[in-house]
């Protein structure tokens, strides 16, 4: 509106209302509030530790020592290692890795926590069955859906959470861009992880993977993640809504030549 005022705003909510312009939006239950409390705090907590390592990385190097990639449990010992004999960068480091340490045993005790949870969520345990999805993300969707009856198809969980195209048309021109990203993004990353994760680590065979790998020689392995994520948003979905477990399939018995 040109001018907006408490009294027209009034008056448009009031058009609104009279005119059936709304619709319901759903409200998430406390349970699930918490649980991606729980998912973001430990998120934070993972996202500032590797800042921190980061900053380290970028000490040593101007200090002319490359740290290399190893473990988060090894890096303050690795680090430490590698400054022996320079009391200059040891004093600008040490406190840096006093704080990777107290963080690094805040980071466990959360993760403990997200898998006391999981452990007593029936609904995590069935989608972990699910290869490639692990606590974190069977407890990000679960978050996420909440009621899994609010949807009326699997296949619109994947438009709700961002994984599908968007597209723009208008006369003659209609073009397929990429993924949307609407919606949750904590549930979304959490999928495309575990697309990756079936995709590459896992070594048990299903069509889900097959599926997944044929799209990876055919366009690229980017793309076949975000599409396998996509399809294990409505597999999630469908195994909640129906109580069902996840099925492999049936492998080819011999592959033609």
């Amino acid at each position: 509106m040109p001018v907006k005022t408490d009294r027209n705003d009034a008056r448009a909510l009031a058009q609104i209302m009279r005119m059936g312009w709304f619709r319901q939006v759903h409200v998430k239950s406390r349970p699930c509030r918490l649980f991606r409390s729980a998912l973001v705090a430990r998120r934070t907590m993972l996202n500032e530790m590797r800042s921190i390592e980061k900053v380290v990385r970028a000490i040593l190097r101007e200090a002319g020592t490359k740290l290399g990639t190893p473990s988060r449990a090894n890096f303050a010992a690795k680090v430490r290692e590698m400054v022996i004999g320079d009391p200059t960068v040891t004093a600008l480091v040490e406190p840096l890795l006093s704080v990777l340490a107290t963080m690094l045993a805040e980071l466990t005790r959360m993760t403990k926590q997200v898998l006391s949870i999981v452990r007593d969520e029936p609904v995590c345990r069935r989608l972990m069955g699910v290869p490639g999805v692990g606590p974190i993300t069977a407890l990000a969707f679960r978050a996420t859906i909440d009621d899994p009856e609010r949807f009326r198809h699997s296949r619109d969980v994947g438009a709700h959470l961002g994984l599908t195209p968007t597209r723009y048309q208008s006369g003659e021109t209609d073009v397929t861009g990429r993924i949307s990203r609407c919606g949750d993004e904590l549930a979304r990353t959490a999928l495309y992880e575990a697309a990756h994760s079936l995709l590459t680590r896992s070594k048990v065979w299903s069509s889900l993977k097959a599926w997944g790998m044929t799209i990876a020689r055919r366009r690229g392995m980017a793309r076949a993640r975000v599409a396998v994520a996509r399809k294990l948003a409505v597999i999630l979905h469908s195994m909640w809504r129906d109580q069902m477990v996840f099925r492999f399939g049936k492998a080819p018995s011999a592959i033609a030549v």
